[in-house]
């Protein structure tokens, strides 16, 4: 299991990993109420850099927005969010490539159910990157815990206590004998897994769930549709029936913590030959490609 590495920024400075912590009276404890990002930092020498930064600094604050945790945008901006992490990084100096996890608390002691204008701090620390998928063939179940909709808790803030749900639909998974879940929403269209959002090739075609499936809009998601139409993959999105999954030419995921990796599997049924498909191929080269070196679309940051 993952543990992080020595050194933590929290609040406004770095401490040691053991001193970063927060009450059991607050609300990140009490109710989750703290929402968070992931993203990868290559480690080349002494040369380090992330993958879209500034993308995952906006998601965390679309995610305060939709929440409601205003005092985020009061007392962070962008400028900030970099100065702390190039500091995190030069601090525990990784030699090889990293997570990065940043996350806003909520630490208002017993505020009731409430969010607006509560205290917050922020920590951000460095794990290993490990996949948390296997990256030769995944087998995939379809859950019998429906995907939270928007109008209860929304998928695309990444809120930590809405992750219960992605909890209990791979726990069953994982009892079941595979690898992962396939959310289903209430009218049984496919989702996503529990922390990767899905793709399948059709005939050619590139097909995943659209915005308003439930599902979170990934920026590693929205970087594998910005390459395959930059190589000429025709895609589409939209609602996909969990059947279409059983017939699909390739299937595969992506995300930070679980990569781009091929799908072989689904409840029971191989997908195509059981092989990883071209386009899954392909796109997985050129996502890896660009988590490193970008020279076009400015996805990544030099660090220091």
């Amino acid at each position: 299991m993952a543990q992080p590495y020595a050194q933590v920024y929290f609040g406004d400075r770095i401490v040691a990993a053991g001193q970063a912590s927060v009450s059991v009276a607050s609300s990140a404890v009490l109710y989750g109420l703290s929402v968070y990002t992931v993203f990868p930092v290559h480690a080349d020498g002494s040369a380090r850099t992330a993958f879209r930064l500034d993308d995952h600094f906006r998601r965390l604050e679309e995610s305060c927005k939709i929440i409601g945790i205003d005092r985020f945008a009061a007392e962070w901006d962008f400028a900030r969010f970099r100065a702390a992490v190039v500091e995190l990084i030069g601090a525990n100096a990784p030699t090889t490539d990293v997570f990065v996890r940043a996350t806003v608390h909520v630490v208002e002691s017993i505020p009731g159910t409430r969010v607006r204008g509560c205290a917050i701090q922020v920590s951000i620390f460095v794990y290993d990157a490990v996949p948390i998928v296997p990256q030769d063939g995944m087998r995939l179940k379809s859950s019998p815990w429906r995907r939270i909709p928007d109008n209860a808790i929304p998928s695309r803030a990444k809120v930590n206590g809405a992750y219960v749900n992605s909890v209990l639909a791979k726990q069953d998974a994982i009892d079941s004998g595979y690898d992962d879940c396939v959310f289903l929403d209430g009218n049984g269209h496919v989702c996503e897994l529990s922390a990767a959002n899905i793709f399948l090739v059709r005939n050619g075609a590139l097909i995943t769930p659209d915005v308003s499936c439930d599902i979170l809009d990934g920026i590693n998601r929205r970087t594998i549709l910005t390459l395959a139409a930059e190589d000429g993959i025709p895609f589409v999105e939209r609602t996909i029936d969990l059947t279409e999954l059983y017939i699909a030419d390739e299937v595969f995921v992506t995300g930070t913590s679980s990569g781009t990796s091929p799908v072989t599997e689904v409840d029971g049924r191989l997908v195509a030959d059981g092989r990883p498909g071209p386009i899954s191929q392909t796109l997985r080269k050129r996502h890896a490609a660009a988590l490193r070196t970008d020279e076009s679309h400015g996805w990544v940051t030099d660090l220091g």
